[in-house]
């Protein structure tokens, strides 16, 4: 008979600990107290038990967030009872095993304490024995405590180090393996979340797979043979164990070979097949490259009675199914042909099944302060968008959390690639005995757990806070800094973690990961002698513009990298949004007020927004229009970053970036942030701008002036690029448009060109015409033209990218009257405008949002578009269904109101 897994999910209930009580014992009986609570869900965390049952405020409104700071300081108990079937109690070994415990807790069953867990990432398993469980009415017992008060006793006896600043939680946080943006951060609350986040399940066997290592490899290019090798750990009886039955097949159910082999005796097992494909399973493919193949590797585990056949069903002691996809992946550092800029250095570039690619994408932080609010549904609906958005990348963020399978389930189905962090952030963190055993046993149960997925494209140590020698350092000469924040800080003189990132870490991946993925100390890391800014080797986090040095966007071009992991601009999130936070609050509804700094967490904001606001934008006191104008302001720095960089993708041997990944794609809770996209999944316009950059094929322009004064030029030249992800030349001719601003002056000029396959290629350079000067000594007349640019197919005409330049700042520039044209025809919306119009924001009527998920249902194909006289455009809209449609536009000038379109 096979292994039992029972999921424990019935029945729970929840109370605050009674300090009154001596013994924690005592409130286990329902009687005991009458303060138990029936959990309104399993997984169940405690903040969300409190909100359902109405004993809290929603924290996410207002200022409600200080009213529940004592949930973390308080004790938590939950409790449940089950029974355990007859067949079960036949079984030589059980045992109960927690996917998820948030993270300080002590197991009861029965009244006898069976485990003590203190790592929220790790999955933790309880060996029971016959006198430890009965027939009916187990009592599973759990008694969580307070993961901020041990926190402070760990540093009171390990010392207080630096960790961030005081927006990134308080730094005895790194004592505890617990979700680090728990403690707050520069774009989420303080919210000590609590309880038992994942599943619980009672599993009873004789003999069942421990460990299963399926083994998609696929040989190096050119070749890219496919073969399946399977390794197994038994747990329980080996002896009882004669064989395996290992099938292979596609989704749909059709089996592609399969084969029965016998075992010998041991737990560990390697080789158990070694299989051949050439010919019968297809590659798997990130998104744009080819298609997301996927298959399902079922082993079953044989015993006796049944022989080799598993013809009899007591012949199977345990079976298990992972669904793989045939790839390689690789991450090329090499010497590059000719230096750029920066220098020489090397490449920091991914290459799958021997192709290199360009990795646009975006930074991860957990969807949810609960993550119990967080369905299937919501990931999939959060990596659709990201997917739809032109990404192929996502990078985990290592202040966050290991995601559940699903996340990595549906990114295989997606074809967008992970780089999964360890999770380490922004702090100087410890390495004695007991921490570096219970981080190494993380740390295992997560690459093996994720080490199947094809998805899965590196590992990295930790985010901002890993080794490495710099000539910045204030340090002793036998001690190398830590990353990126060490380099910040300077007079850090020792830096245990080193251990983890350099040792514990790489040789765990070695060890787990055949075939092989990609090991990276830390996030940004690299460059000469280690200096994480160095931009010619390795990745960087490019804060020096917004953050930093403060910058200008406009600067964005010339500071890049090998590869941008990191770099952001925030913005205001959707005037929807902002009202839900305020809760009705009409006092507070401006932009500099009380409520609005309670949900904007990063320090120097105000300082920071006044800055570049100030630089390109007219003040105003309509919050819609401010929280417009940020919106654009972050859309057009963002757009610049991926434009000006993805042009580095210039070709084997000067491939000088080969990734951007913007911070952030998403939000926590309803806030002003860096994400593209806010809390319930309304993308800002830097979203689809960055999905024009990404688009398989792209067009650039840059346009360089000599200014003096104010918005005079004495000369402008532009540079035009295209950019092509695909792997064939393409023949376009590129079309330019030259329009006058403040007059009715307009040219245009044409271009042949071929792009080159999988690179950027340059296709033009010339000055920039203006309308004719009154006289010869006047300035340039370009400072009041915009240039549009469109790349069509030679062969077709299709439209491929569009993309306009226009003077800067904006606030120096008169808009005039773009005569919008507008018509919602079902879900189309049809543009067409007289003058060229800037950042043509649509938006529709939508229902208020609650703070546990639900999400925003209208979705654009295309938004805050840029469009010109005699190019109409027409946006596609999901989920319109006769609702109004408003629009805002830089142009119009207007402090109040949208223009409304539609019934």
């Amino acid at each position: 008979m096979s292994a039992r897994v029972t999921n424990i999910s019935q029945g729970w209930a929840w109370k605050e600990r009674d300090a009154s009580i001596a013994s924690v014992l005592d409130e286990v009986s329902p009687t005991a107290s009458e303060q138990w609570m029936k959990a309104a869900a399993f997984p169940s965390e405690v903040h969300v038990e409190l909100l359902k049952a109405g004993r809290i405020p929603d924290p996410f409104i207002g200022f409600n967030e200080h009213e529940v700071q004592w949930i973390g300081e308080t004790e938590w108990l939950y409790r449940t009872t089950f029974d355990v079937h007859e067949t079960e109690r036949r079984w030589k070994n059980a045992e109960l095993v927690f996917e998820g415990l948030d993270t300080i807790c002590d197991v009861y069953l029965n009244g006898k304490k069976i485990l003590y867990a203190d790592n929220m990432f790790r999955t933790w398993r309880a060996s029971l024995s016959p006198e430890n469980l009965q027939d009916q009415g187990n009592v599973l017992f759990l008694h969580f405590k307070s993961a901020q008060k041990l926190a402070k006793e760990l540093e009171a006896t390990h010392g207080r180090v630096r960790a961030g600043s005081c927006n990134l939680g308080d730094p005895s946080r790194v004592y505890v393996r617990k979700a680090q943006y728990n403690w707050r951060w520069d774009w989420g609350p303080e919210l000590m979340t609590c309880g038992p986040y994942r599943a619980i399940s009672l599993v009873t066997y004789t003999a069942r797979i421990d460990a299963a290592n399926t083994r998609a490899l696929v040989s190096a290019a050119p070749a890219l043979s496919p073969s399946l090798k399977v390794d197994l750990v038994v747990a329980g009886d080996a002896s009882a164990v004669r064989g395996a039955k290992i099938v292979l097949g596609r989704l749909d159910g059709s089996v592609i070979r399969e084969e029965e082999v016998s075992l010998g005796g041991g737990a560990g097992l390697k080789d158990v097949i070694g299989w051949d494909l050439e010919g019968k399973v297809e590659l798997w493919w990130p998104v744009g490259y080819g298609s997301q193949t996927l298959y399902n590797v079922e082993i079953s585990l044989l015993g006796e009675g049944g022989g080799l056949t598993a013809s009899q069903g007591e012949a199977v002691l345990d079976t298990l199914t992972r669904r793989v996809g045939f790839r390689t992946v690789s991450l090329i550092q090499e010497p590059l042909e000719e230096p750029d800029r920066y220098g020489k250095g090397t490449t920091f570039l991914f290459e799958v099944n021997g192709v290199r690619m360009f990795m646009g994408g975006s930074n991860w932080i957990p969807a949810h302060n609960f993550l119990t609010a967080l369905s299937a549904d919501d990931y999939r609906a959060w990596l659709t968008l990201l997917r739809d958005g032109n990404q192929n990348m996502v990078r985990l963020w290592g202040g966050g959390v290991y995601e559940p399978d699903v996340f990595y389930d549906i990114c295989d189905e997606l074809g967008v690639l992970v780089w999964q962090d360890f999770q380490f952030a922004c702090g100087v963190y410890p390495a004695y005995d007991s921490f570096v055993q219970s981080v190494r046993a993380e740390v295992e149960d997560n690459v093996k757990r994720l080490r199947h997925h094809p998805s899965i494209a590196i590992f990295c140590g930790n985010n901002e806070g890993a080794s490495s020698s710099s000539p910045h350092a204030s340090l002793c000469a036998h001690v190398r800094p830590d990353y990126q924040m060490v380099l910040q800080w300077g007079g850090i003189d020792a830096l245990p973690a080193r251990v983890l990132y350099e040792e514990v870490f790489p040789a765990v991946v070695a060890e787990h990961c055949d075939p092989p993925i990609p090991y990276h100390r830390g996030s940004p890391y690299g460059g000469k002698g280690w200096d994480t800014a160095d931009p010619t080797m390795g990745d960087v986090h490019q804060w020096n513009i917004w953050g930093g040095k403060e910058w200008p966007w406009q600067e964005y071009p010339f500071n890049g990298g090998r590869f941008v992991s990191e770099f952001g601009i925030p913005s205001f999130p959707d005037v929807k949004t902002v009202d839900y936070w305020l809760g009705g609050n009409t006092k507070d509804r401006w932009a500099q007020s009380k409520m609005m700094a309670q949900h904007d967490r990063a320090g120097s904001h105000e300082r920071r927004f006044a800055i570049v606001m100030n630089e390109n934008f007219r003040l105003t006191d309509d919050l819609e229009t401010h929280i417009y104008n940020t919106q654009l302001m972050q859309s057009e720095a963002i757009s610049l970053a991926y434009r000006s960089w993805r042009r580095e993708w210039r070709g084997k041997g000067k491939q000088y970036t080969a990734g951007v990944l913007v911070w952030q794609m998403n939000d926590c809770w309803p806030v002003i942030s860096w994400a593209i996209a806010d809390f319930f999944l309304r993308a800002k316009p830097a979203y689809y701008t960055i999905a024009r950059e990404l688009r398989p094929i792209s067009v650039g322009l840059f346009r360089t002036f000599y200014e003096f004064g104010a918005f005079r030029s004495v000369s402008a030249n532009i540079e035009v690029w295209g950019a092509n992800a695909t792997l064939s030349a393409r023949d376009v001719r590129l079309e330019l448009s030259f329009v006058d601003l403040y007059s009715g002056w307009e040219d245009s000029k044409t271009v042949e060109a071929t792009l080159l396959p999988n690179q950027t290629t340059e296709i033009a350079s010339m000055r920039v015409p203006g309308p004719p000067a009154e006289n010869a000594n006047s300035v340039d007349t370009s400072y009041s033209v915009v240039v549009g640019a469109r790349l069509v197919d030679a062969a077709s005409g299709e439209i491929l990218a569009r993309y306009a330049d226009w003077p800067q700042p904006f606030r120096l520039v008169d808009f005039p009257d773009p005569g919008l044209d507008v018509k919602v025809e079902g879900e189309k919306v049809h543009v067409k405008v007289q003058k060229p119009v800037k950042g043509l924001l649509f938006t529709a009527d939508e229902e208020g949002e609650d703070a546990l998920g639900r999400r925003e249902t209208v979705r654009w194909s295309d938004n805050a578009i840029d469009v010109f006289p005699g190019d109409p455009q027409v946006v596609e809209v999901r989920g319109l269904a006769g609702k109004r449609v408003k629009v805002r536009a830089a142009y119009m000038g207007c402090e109040r109101g949208r223009v409304v379109y539609g019934q």
